[in-house]
Order: C-alpha cells, then sequence, then structure tokens
C-alpha cells in the first residue's frame, strides 16, 4: 500500500510540472489521483464521500459570487482606481494595494483578488519593472492572507477539512504571522516599487467576463478541492508513518518545494489532524510564504501571470530572493526566537 501511495504522491508532485496536458487539465488529474489514493489505502466509504462532495461547496459558492460581483462592479472599480491612484503619493498607494488585497483576499477568494490586481495594473500603465514587483509583491500578500478562512483559497479549505477545525482556527495559528507578512509585503512594496510612467508596461485585455467562464471556473474549483479531500484522506497512511514524527524545522524548509508545485496540493499530502498545533503552523507558514517565490506554488501567481503575459524567468528574478529572505526571517522569528 506504502508503495503505491509513494507512487501516487511522485506522480501528484512531477507531472503537473513536467507534462503541459496534466498542468491544463490540474482539476480532473487531481480528482484522479485522489480516487486512485483512496482506493489502494483502502479508506474510500460513503462517510467519506459525503465529505469530498460537501468540503468544496463554500469556496465554490464564494468564487462564484465574487466573480459575478467582480462582472458586475469592474468598471466602477477602473474609475475608483484611477481616482485614488491620482489623488494618493504612489508609496502609500502600492503599499494599501498589497495590505488590502491581502486582506480581504479571505473573503473574496485569492482568485478575485488576483483579478482585481490585474485590473488594478492594466489601470496605472507604470513601466514594467515596477509593475512587475508590484505584482509579486501583492500575490505574496494575497497567497497568505487567503489561508486565513476556509473560503479564501483551496489549502485553508483542505487544512480546516482536514483538522476538523472551526471557520476561524486558521486565523487564530496562524493570524499574526500571517497579517504582520501582508503589512511587511506593503512596505517593501512602498520602498521598492520606484515607477515611472511607460505605455510599454505590463496589459492584459480587461473586457469583461463571460458567465460561462464565471461557472466554468467555479466548477473547476469544486472539483479541484474535492480531489485534494479525496488526496489527502488517501495519504493518511502515509502521513502517519513518515511525518508525524518529524520536526517542524524540517517540515518547514522541505515546504519550499511549494515554490514549484501548488501549495494546496501538497497541504493535502502533509497535513493530519494528529498532529500538534506547531507543527501545522510549521507546515502552513513554509507553504505559503514560499508558495509565492515562483509562478506555480499559488494560484494567484498563475492567474495574475497567465494575464499580464509575466515569463517564469522574470518573476523568479525578484520572487526568488524576497521569499527566501521571507523564509529564513519567518524562521528565525518561529522556531530561533521563540
Amino acid at each position: 500500500m506504502l508503495l503505491g501511495l509513494i507512487i501516487i504522491l511522485l506522480c501528484v508532485l512531477l507531472l503537473p510540472f513536467s507534462i503541459k496536458f496534466v498542468e491544463h487539465n490540474l482539476e480532473i488529474f487531481l480528482f484522479i489521483m485522489g480516487l486512485a489514493a483512496v482506493l489502494v489505502s483502502g479508506v474510500l466509504d460513503r462517510p467519506l464521500i459525503m465529505k469530498a462532495l460537501e468540503d468544496p461547496i463554500k469556496i465554490t459558492l464564494a468564487v462564484f459570487i465574487a466573480g459575478l460581483l467582480f462582472k458586475w462592479l469592474q468598471r466602477p472599480l477602473e474609475k475608483i482606481i484611477q481616482s485614488i491612484s491620482r489623488a494618493v503619493p504612489y508609496p502609500l498607494f502600492f503599499a494599501l494595494i498589497v495590505i488590502l488585497l491581502g486582506l480581504i483576499s479571505s473573503i473574496i477568494t485569492a482568485i478575485i483578488a488576483a483579478l482585481i490586481l490585474v485590473l488594478i495594473v492594466s489601470v496605472l500603465r507604470l513601466d514594467r519593472k515596477s509593475e512587475l514587483r508590484l505584482v509579486v509583491l501583492a500575490c505574496f500578500s494575497i497567497g497568505l492572507g487567503a489561508a486565513l478562512t476556509p473560503i479564501g483559497e483551496p489549502l485553508s479549505t483542505l487544512a480546516i477539512s482536514k483538522l476538523h477545525a472551526d471557520f476561524f482556527y486558521l486565523i487564530h495559528l496562524i493570524g499574526p504571522e500571517v497579517i504582520s507578512a501582508v503589512v511587511i509585503f506593503g512596505l517593501l512594496a512602498a520602498i521598492l516599487v520606484k515607477p515611472k510612467n511607460d505605455e510599454n508596461g505590463l496589459k492584459s485585455d480587461q473586457s469583461a467576463e463571460g458567465y460561462g467562464e464565471i461557472i466554468i471556473r467555479a466548477l473547476k474549483i469544486y472539483l479541484f478541492v474535492m480531489g485534494l479531500t479525496l488526496l489527502g484522506a488517501g495519504f493518511e497512511p502515509l502521513i502517519k508513518e513518515y511525518l508525524l514524527d518529524l520536526s517542524p524545522f524540517v517540515l518547514y524548509w522541505i515546504n519550499m518545494i511549494s515554490a514549484i508545485l501548488d501549495n494546496a496540493t501538497l497541504a493535502a499530502a502533509e497535513i493530519s489532524p494528529e498532529m500538534d498545533g506547531a507543527t501545522i503552523k510549521a507546515i502552513l507558514l513554509g507553504l505559503l510564504i514560499s508558495g509565492g517565490i515562483l509562478v506555480p506554488g499559488n494560484i494567484p501567481n498563475i492567474i495574475a501571470a497567465g494575464k499580464l503575459k509575466i515569463s517564469s524567468k522574470e518573476w523568479a528574478k525578484f520572487g526568488i530572493p524576497v521569499g527566501l529572505s521571507a523564509m529564513v526571517i519567518y524562521f528565525i522569528v518561529l522556531f530561533l526566537i521563540s
């Protein structure tokens, strides 16, 4: 059984990164892998099926409703962004963008926060270097902030589900660290983003999404979370065998692989209700911070890079030093000082 689960885990970790067809159909792939995992581990039963059907409902509804609101309010938002950007000094404006998007992403979802970020960057019309830095810092912030509630992103949905915890569990567990990181990334935006007016900045087609696109995105999220629920249940034997006794220090740095792999997938494979709070915190913060380093690490990165045509190399040039610095700082604060 363990051999079968290890093979499935390797497929989950490697195939989306190496095969374009799998990457473009990730939701279906993860559902199939999740189904395979629960069959191999022998845990598929009626309660698990009901849980897999129920877990995605809240985040799916949140993504759908937020998508509709974004569609209806897109034009007014553009005018508001233009007005504020003219009235507020750029450093303060950039800091506010990064901090506010990070904080509200747990309510409007990481996906909608990323779409708002794309809209803002497209409206500003600054030079490419400045806009790139703003996007990367904002995506770090969104990826962290969205994890505070189970409707923010799939990682938090899966964590709450696997731990059988209440809606506010993650706010209590990692809230201080996440909120402080969001503020720090906002301050970095104020310091590091030094704009020049330039028509050759990042651009995106800002035509309003159709209702079909909004529905399809919500259905994909449903299937994605359903697959992750099955994956997490299937990997429980593997977690008990290899991860429960590992030091939080080790798990924190192991999760730097979240830079190249979606962090929700890793959370589904790693988190167990048998772990203590310190271990869960180490896993989550390692995943969340490193998730912004490269494009594949998080949903906001993928959306922003795709719509604004940011290359993986461009992202990595700024994302790697920022992400590594954040990992080191939080390691010192969490594990050495504490």
